[in-house]
């Protein structure tokens, strides 16, 4: 079931991900609207530097004239971003944004820019006003695509708004924004299949790099609340080195991970907190949404806490940690600021983390987590499992052992009789029960 919501939901969400048409002769022109309060202005700059990370020279044109401080806002972003602006008019009520826009194109001309991108201005609903500016502006430079930025967490509303947008301005495809709050992003299937326009790209928080092409096989993985793997995987690859990877490999695999010392796990902390923020990457991993608070809750600043007490040991220390006594684990509490407990608590977490990873290295599989492809839960589990499925054990007593072959055989003809030869209860019957993964969608 799973499975077939799944492929359902990319092939409404557009199947493949759809990339940007260029001009044949530069500047490509790329014109934003949407609602205010959308993020087109923060999103003007995510895609400039996103962009630039392509390859492309893009300038950001200041055309949203009536929002207080929006001219100013698209600046400092633009020098956040690396990306040139035009922004010859102050804003906020004096100057014509169709003027701007037009002669922004002959700028960027002049200065070799190849992108031009335009910020134009929102409302807090749609009206008349707005569509006839929006409208002007496109007409004015001809763009060859026309993005329609939108709130993931609007909900249903933004069917409507894009709808509008659609019939009055027109536009080509959909920028999801603020993908990182609590919505599933639900509204993407709306609009994608009410408006028939690809979703192109998504925002995912407030610095300049939660910004990519929008993936539909993904989306439909969090909608479905199954993770996106994918995602993390490519933050992981743009962060850790392959040879580095396969140096750490080599050495959790080693005899229970000995040579794994608390050196390469400082280092492999330190990679991870480059990938962004924790709660963050736990939330892409699958069934995480059912912790939400608790990943919410989470405090960043813990793994500051933990590289301090690591850099606060020698050399000698961190290469081998069980020699840390009473005394040195005073000296260490006192060098990073905390309690003795926690410098405690840190190594014997080390030992148990290094203990489970050089387990699952050698296909152990990670206790605790049964139901996981590889996962399976470490050999002491199996033995478990296999002496569970012994059943009960035969009775010496030959009268009673008769007993309970009589027992096994009614219990088998039941068996049997209400399920076929495979013994499985009939849908009908009292036993039959979903599991919780398939209740969630079946109400």
């Amino acid at each position: 079931v799973l499975k077939i919501v799944n492929e359902e939901l990319v092939g409404i969400l557009g199947g493949e991900t759809r990339r940007l048409r260029f001009a044949k002769q530069p500047p490509t022109v790329i014109m934003l609207a949407g609602l205010q309060g959308a993020g087109k202005t923060t999103l003007a700059g995510k895609l400039g530097h996103w962009l630039k990370e392509q390859g492309h020279s893009p300038l950001l044109v200041a055309c949203d004239l009536q929002r207080p401080n929006a001219v100013n806002q698209l600046s400092v972003v633009a020098e956040r971003a690396g990306v040139a602006v035009y922004a010859p008019e102050p804003g906020n009520g004096v100057g014509d944004p169709v003027k701007v826009a037009k002669d922004s194109i002959e700028f960027a001309k002049a200065k070799v820019h190849d992108l031009v991108i335009v910020d134009t201005a929102g409302r807090l609903g749609i009206d008349q006003e707005l569509m006839q500016q929006a409208a002007d502006i496109r007409d004015a430079v001809s763009p060859d695509e026309i993005l329609f930025v939108v709130d993931a967490m609007i909900g249903q509303d933004a069917v409507n708004t894009a709808e509008a947008f659609r019939d009055g301005v027109g536009f080509d495809g959909v920028v999801l924004s603020k993908l990182d709050g609590d919505a599933r992003g639900g509204a993407a299937l709306s609009i994608a299949s009410v408006t028939g326009k690809p979703i192109m790209f998504a925002s995912n928080g407030e610095k300049l790099d939660d910004f990519d092409a929008f993936h539909p096989d993904r989306m439909a993985s969090r909608i479905l609340d199954m993770g996106d793997l994918l995602t993390l995987i490519e933050q992981a690859e743009k962060t850790f080195s392959q040879e580095e990877a396969e140096k750490m490999a080599s050495k959790l695999a080693s005899k229970k991970g000995q040579d794994f010392t608390l050196d390469d796990f400082l280092a492999q902390m330190e990679q991870v907190r480059k990938m962004g923020s924790i709660s963050k990457l736990l939330g892409m991993l699958p069934g995480m949404g059912q912790m939400k608070d608790q990943i919410n809750n989470l405090d960043e600043r813990d793994v500051d806490r933990t590289a301090a007490i690591i850099k606060s040991m020698t050399p000698g220390e961190r290469q081998e940690p069980t020699i840390i006594n009473g005394s040195r684990r005073a000296r260490i509490a006192k060098g990073s600021g905390v309690e003795v407990s926690a410098v405690k608590n840190l190594v014997e977490r080390f030992f148990e983390a290094r203990k489970m990873m050089s387990r699952m290295a050698q296909g152990g599989g990670m206790p605790g987590m049964p139901g996981m492809p590889g996962m399976g839960g470490g050999p002491g589990r199996q033995k478990k499992q296999q002496k569970k499925a012994k059943g009960k054990q035969r009775s010496g007593n030959p009268m009673k052992r008769k007993q309970q072959e009589q027992e096994e055989a009614a219990r088998r003809a039941a068996a049997a009789q209400s399920g076929g030869a495979l013994g499985l209860p009939q849908q009908g019957g009292q036993d039959f029960e979903l599991p919780d993964e398939f209740k969630k969608f079946m109400g």
